[in-house]
């Protein structure tokens, strides 16, 4: 019997200590938090810029780097130079735009939970660059 809960404790650890069991990405979760974002931007096939820059394909994609989308701030092409999203950075950004880069025009407070954060990322992941589901 002792055997069993020993087996059983070792099991439970490993499972928790598991690298992203408890904090799994979860797109269907960060399509719910982008309607935080579309006031200002869109994905999809149908995307075009608003207020802010589409983001398909944003993931690995150019920082300032929609070429038809001129209202990026001075500050934000600094920063961005030489630079592409990836998910740290865009994990940064999402936090506290402000934050990341002082003088960005971009409005938004940010997302405090991390959780948020990485499910949002995890949906914009899913977008390639013409819009479609990857």
């Amino acid at each position: 019997m002792t055997h069993r809960l020993i087996l059983s404790a070792v099991a439970l650890a490993a499972i928790a200590l598991a690298p992203g069991a408890a904090s799994a990405q979860d797109a269907a979760a960060g399509e719910k938090v982008f309607k935080r974002c579309a006031a200002c931007h869109a994905v999809g096939p149908s995307a075009a810029n608003k207020a802010g820059p589409e983001l398909n394909g944003l993931v690995g994609r150019k920082i300032a780097g929609v070429a038809d989308y001129s209202s990026y701030s001075d500050a934000l092409k600094a920063f961005g130079e030489g630079k592409t999203w990836d998910e740290a950075t865009l994990d940064k950004w999402f936090e506290s735009p402000k934050t990341l880069v002082d003088g960005t025009s971009m409005a938004f407070a940010g997302l405090k939970k991390e959780d948020d954060r990485k499910n949002l990322i995890a949906y914009l992941a899913g977008f390639d660059e013409s819009g479609a589901s990857k």
